[in-house]
């Protein structure tokens, strides 16, 4: 039996299917297992390449079986939201982490803690760069200090760096490499970050993770930019008015990408995605493929919105 075709159109076929049956609401697809489960794919090449030349039909039963049954844990298996690339392995912060952090300024109490950056009236452009995965990021209130942050840390560590220049503040805040001691316990626990920032500055935000659940309430903040890389991730933005140009830049993997934008703001969306799926509610398509909200052109202020990804739903609202 030839099959040198097959696999390929079987795994297009399997799935197409399965993001037209996620999009028309049939069936929910888990989209986090592409980074939990990433060992299947080499599962699945080990196996095409054993039986590569064996032309037998039982050879190539057991690479559909293998690539049907691989692919369908992926794309439907329910294991919860673990972003761990080794189910049940976390993470503790042992002592000795507590001193080396303690050197950078960071309190720490049982695995939580707290960072603080003074607001002074000179911080008016102000970049906040976020780095670092399997953690949950929250920002929805305002603070009198220009930035903090409470933790809840199961592995790894955040770290804080700030560099005040003089035009351009620059707060640096990252989930740092793993040192410590394993714990092979509750996989619910996970790291999470709560974050505050101050109204008056304006921001420059850019988030660089991997597999990551971001929760952003910006509709309070003077947003000049946002640029989100992620990976196989969660992303829900809520945003305010634009200022004369607001830039939102998405990458991502394997995501799901929600982003609010008020109803009377003007709006441009580009988008240049792979197997994605998009949903631009309210917005007209012109010729060019760019969506704009009606009145765009002749606007004062702007949200230019950029969106690249691989495998992701992708949403933009008006509220």
């Amino acid at each position: 039996m030839r099959d040198n075709r097959i696999i390929p159109g079987l795994v297009l076929v399997m799935l197409g299917t399965a993001f037209l049956l996620n999009n028309y609401g049939i069936i929910s697809l888990h989209w986090h297992n592409f980074f939990s489960l990433w060992p299947i794919f080499i599962v699945i090449a080990g196996v095409n390449l054993l039986f590569k030349h064996n032309p037998s039909v039982w050879a190539t039963v057991i690479r559909l079986v293998v690539i049907v049954g691989g692919l369908g844990l992926i794309l439907f298996g329910n294991f919860g939201n673990r972003y761990n690339v080794w189910p049940g392995v976390h993470y503790e912060i042992n002592d000795d982490d507590d001193n080396d952090m303690r050197g950078k300024g960071i309190t720490k109490i049982e695995g939580n803690s707290s960072f603080a950056q003074p607001y002074t009236a000179d911080a008016r452009r102000v970049k906040l760069n976020i780095s670092g995965g399997g953690t949950t990021y929250i920002l929805k209130d305002t603070t009198n200090q220009l930035f903090t942050a409470d933790t809840k840390e199961f592995y790894g560590k955040y770290e804080f760096n700030p560099n005040l220049g003089d035009s351009v503040k620059v707060l640096n805040f990252k989930m740092s490499d793993s040192h410590g001691n394993f714990n092979w316990g509750d996989h619910k626990k996970s790291n999470s970050a709560t974050m505050k920032l101050n109204v008056n500055p304006e921001w420059d935000i850019a988030i660089k993770a991997g597999a990551t659940t971001l929760d952003f309430d910006l509709s309070k903040f003077k947003i000049r930019s946002l640029n989100i890389d992620g990976g196989a991730a969660s992303f829900d933005v809520k945003l305010g008015q634009p200022l004369d140009v607001s830039d939102i830049q998405i990458s991502t993997g394997v995501s799901d990408v929600n982003i609010r934008i008020p109803k009377d703001a003007a709006c441009s969306i580009k988008k240049h995605s792979g197997l994605s799926s998009t949903n631009f509610e309210g917005f007209i398509k012109s010729d060019d493929g760019t969506y704009e909200t009606q009145g765009f052109a002749s606007a004062k202020n702007k949200f230019y919105i950029k969106i690249n990804g691989g495998v992701s739903d992708f949403n933009v609202t008006r509220y």
